[in-house]
């Protein structure tokens, strides 16, 4: 009996195809393994799909007494633009402040990797990890900025090199005060797009 197909050799097969609509041969030199190459990079990109947020944290949440701001800032991150295929990356800054649990360090970066390998859109992404933290510590509030520069603005299009969109999304406090979110913003503004 044959093995069943892997997602891999699936996405290989539709590659190859794409090379041949393109007018290229896949049995070149150059070329014999692309097929296989691409479909697992893609199967990569993608696994954001196949990740839980139980798995992500792994019971990396802790009760301490603190209620003032947590920021990790500058994670970086790259996915796949849903609308060209295309790549967009930058920069992610979480902040939250903390009710009765804290979330291990680590895992926040995990948690943007989670949606940032997927098929997206920025303004999605920014929400998911902000809802995704709130649902995870349960804590007075989150804030999220995402600083990207897009492929599909940079190769085709307007083709414009050096723009770039930032995102936001301010759940509880972040939303309800004005000085809690001057205070994320002015503590993440120093690297506003200077990638």
């Amino acid at each position: 009996m044959k093995p069943p197909r892997t997602r891999t050799q699936g996405l290989a097969e539709s590659f190859e195809k794409i090379l041949r609509e393109l007018g290229e041969d896949p049995a070149r030199e150059g070329l014999l393994k692309t097929p296989q190459r691409a479909g697992g990079a893609l199967e990569f990109l993608t696994s954001g799909y196949r990740m839980k947020l139980a798995e992500v944290l792994n019971g990396a949440l802790f009760t301490v007494k603190y209620d003032q701001m947590v920021i990790v800032k500058d994670i970086e991150f790259f996915s796949l633009c849903e609308h060209h295929l295309l790549p967009f990356y930058g920069k992610v800054h979480v902040a939250y402040i903390p009710e009765s649990k804290v979330i291990g360090l680590s895992k926040l970066p995990r948690i943007v990797d989670m949606f940032a390998r997927r098929l997206q859109v920025q303004e999605r992404m920014t929400q998911q990890i902000a809802q995704t933290v709130a649902e995870a510590a349960k804590p007075l509030g989150v804030g999220v900025v995402v600083e990207a520069r897009h492929f599909c603005m940079m190769m085709r299009g307007v083709e414009k090199q050096h723009s770039g969109a930032v995102t936001s999304a301010m759940l509880g406090a972040f939303r309800s005060h004005k000085e809690t979110r001057d205070e994320f913003l002015s503590l993440v503004s120093h690297s506003a797009l200077n990638f």
